[in-house]
C-alpha cells in the first residue's frame, strides 16, 4: 500500500514537472517573437526614416455643365435647304422621264444600273419607314435620312412610304410624294418600285451617289 502511494506521488511530481517546463518554454518562445518583432519594427523605423509623404493631390470641383445653346441658324438654313432640295412645288415633268414600272434614272445612269436595281441585285444597306406620318413630317424625315446615308457611305437604301390602305379613300398620298422628293434629291441617282419580297408597291429602292462624289 505504502508503495502505491509513493508511486502516485511520484508520477504526479513528474507530471508537474513536465508542465512547468513546458510553460518555460512556451514563454521563452513568446520571448523571442516579441523580440524580433521588435527588430523589424527597429529596422523598418530606419529604412523610412528619410521619406518623407507624398502631398495630397489638388482636388478639383467640376463646373456645372453647360446648356447647349440653340443653333438658330443652323436650324434655319437646314430649314432652307429642306425647302429648296425636296419641295413641292416643282413639276416632276421638267426633270425627268418615269417609266411604267415607275423607276427613275439620272442622265449618265444606264439603263443596267436600274435593271439591277429592280431585280434586287443591289444589297439594300439602310432603310426608312415614314408610315403613320403627315406630309410635312416625311417630307423632313426623308431629307434627314437621305442626308445621313450619304454621309455613312450608304449606296441603295430602301424608303417605305406604304400602299395608302390606311389613309382617306386609300390614296397612296406619300407614294407619289416620296417618288416626287427623290427625284428632287441631288443626292439620288436612281430608284424604282421596291419588289415583292422588299415591299412591292408599298416601297421604293433608292440608288444613292458615292459620297465621295
Amino acid at each position: 500500500m505504502k508503495s502505491t502511494m509513493q508511486e502516485h506521488l511520484a508520477g504526479v511530481k513528474r507530471a508537474l514537472e513536465e508542465r512547468r517546463r513546458t510553460e518555460e518554454r512556451e514563454a521563452r518562445e513568446r520571448r523571442a517573437a516579441g523580440a524580433q518583432r521588435d527588430r523589424e519594427a527597429a529596422a523598418f523605423r530606419e529604412a523610412t526614416r528619410d521619406v518623407v509623404p507624398l502631398p495630397a493631390p489638388a482636388r478639383l470641383t467640376p463646373a456645372a455643365p453647360r446648356v447647349a445653346p440653340v443653333a438658330h441658324m443652323h436650324l434655319r438654313d437646314e430649314a432652307e435647304a429642306l425647302a429648296s432640295s425636296l419641295s413641292d412645288q416643282i413639276s416632276t415633268d421638267s426633270l425627268i422621264d418615269t417609266d411604267d414600272t415607275l423607276s427613275f434614272a439620272r442622265p449618265g445612269v444606264g439603263p443596267a444600273t436600274v435593271r439591277k436595281l429592280r431585280r434586287g441585285q443591289w444589297v439594300i444597306q439602310g432603310q426608312i419607314d415614314l408610315h403613320g406620318l403627315t406630309r410635312e413630317e416625311a417630307r423632313e424625315a426623308l431629307f434627314h435620312f437621305l442626308q445621313d446615308t450619304l454621309k455613312a457611305g450608304q449606296r441603295c437604301v430602301r424608303v417605305v412610304h406604304g400602299k395608302g390602305l390606311g389613309s382617306k379613300n386609300r390614296t397612296p398620298v406619300l407614294k407619289a410624294k416620296v417618288r416626287h422628293w427623290l427625284m428632287q434629291s441631288e443626292a439620288v441617282l436612281a430608284f424604282t418600285q421596291a419588289r415583292g419580297e422588299d415591299g412591292g408597291a408599298g416601297a421604293v429602292i433608292v440608288l444613292l451617289r458615292s459620297s465621295t462624289s
